[in-house]
């Protein structure tokens, strides 16, 4: 028998709860899977986020959601997680909705136990393969202050871990002008701590960092030394010119980096553009007490309430997919970075609209 790590994990939607029972059953027994079913369909998106299941199966007809429905949240919010969509209602229109909707199987009930069986067996092998295969990515994210990138991509970085991803931050001063420098600087340890992200802490001079050296020599060095994927930092479209003066370095420093986006700054103008919103629902909560970590500043700063933090996320989530997201301004992107379909759609259109 496999062990609870080893185990395919699958998550059943079903508002019938004996199908359900039913489903739970046969593929423990029968799968030697890990099986969480959840009857209420309104909570189905924080279950699947907090279970972090291999498969997802769901009903196509149930209350406050349907399964179309689901599926078109999760292909936003987990794009490769194989769903398959179940129908006591044999029709084209259905198989074609969910099709469309890009399920990767469609079953109809009665389900046959050896179907049910193979079908996730099969799903969740090629899930855990195709995970198994990717390399693992190396993100780094560069602020001029502590608590800067934790601000402006908390729940892309958890995500990235989650994900099995290498986070590392570079912090380019200690931020000795909005607090005491020992203090921010285990603050920004207990942060990194807490993500399970390496910290490259430095001590340029808090309002006056240079554009040029030793700032862009500092990056280069970082960026020698862990060779990132992904590189997040700040946006040229900000009052702070530390900011700007970091975005500048960055731009010169990962000349070699293949995807660089900018962040959104508390202090970002008006000018702040985004063409990419990622998803952090299931990280909105490690976003949080990352953002806690920093309690001389949380205790000053308005824009570090929990209320004010998610209201942001809430607002730009209408771009793109979810619940909460997070903004981004690419800089440079060739397209090996994976996001969610609705993100590049968004985008595209946002080009089209500036044109």
């Amino acid at each position: 028998m496999a062990s609870s790590a080893q185990k395919y994990r699958v998550c059943v939607i079903e508002d019938d709860p004996d199908v359900a029972f039913y489903m739970k059953t046969v593929l423990e027994k029968r799968a030697d899977a890990q099986v969480v079913a959840v009857t209420d369909p309104s909570i189905a998106l924080n279950a699947i986020a907090e279970f972090g299941p291999d498969v997802v199966i769901t009903d196509i007809e149930m209350p406050g959601i349907s399964g179309l429905d689901l599926l078109r949240e999760l292909r936003s919010s987990h794009p490769g997680m194989p769903v398959v969509v179940m129908t006591a209602h044999v029709s084209v229109d259905y198989a074609v909705s969910a099709l469309r909707a890009q399920a990767d199987e469609f079953l109809t009930k009665p389900i046959a136990s050896a179907e049910l069986v193979s079908i996730v067996t099969r799903l969740a092998e090629e899930s855990r393969t195709k995970r198994a295969s990717q390399r693992q990515q190396v993100v780094l994210a560069i602020g001029a202050h502590p608590d800067d990138v934790e601000i402006g991509v908390g729940g892309i970085l958890a995500a990235h871990r989650d994900a099995g991803n290498q986070v590392v931050i570079l912090t380019l001063s200690r931020g000795a002008r909005g607090g005491d420098a020992d203090d921010r600087q285990h603050e920004s340890l207990a942060a990194a701590e807490l993500l399970g992200a390496r910290l490259f802490l430095e001590d340029l001079e808090d309002t006056r960092i240079s554009a040029a050296d030793p700032t862009v020599g500092i990056i280069e060095r970082v960026v020698a030394e862990v060779k990132p994927d992904i590189v997040y930092t700040h946006s040229a479209h900000d009052r702070h010119q530390d900011h700007r003066a970091v975005h500048a370095a960055v731009n010169v420093a990962t000349r070699g980096v293949r995807t660089v986006c900018c962040f959104q700054s508390p202090s970002a103008t008006i000018d702040f553009r985004p063409t990419r919103f990622v998803p952090i629902d299931g990280f909105t909560e490690a976003k949080l007490r990352l953002i806690d970590c920093f309690r001389s500043q949380t205790e000053l700063r308005g824009y570090l309430e929990h209320d004010f933090v998610l209201a942001t996320a809430r607002y730009w989530s209408r771009f793109g997919g979810g619940t909460n997201c997070e903004p981004l301004e690419v800089m440079r992107d060739t397209a090996d970075i994976s996001v969610p379909a609705s993100a590049i759609q968004t985008e595209a259109r946002l080009r089209r609209t500036q044109e």
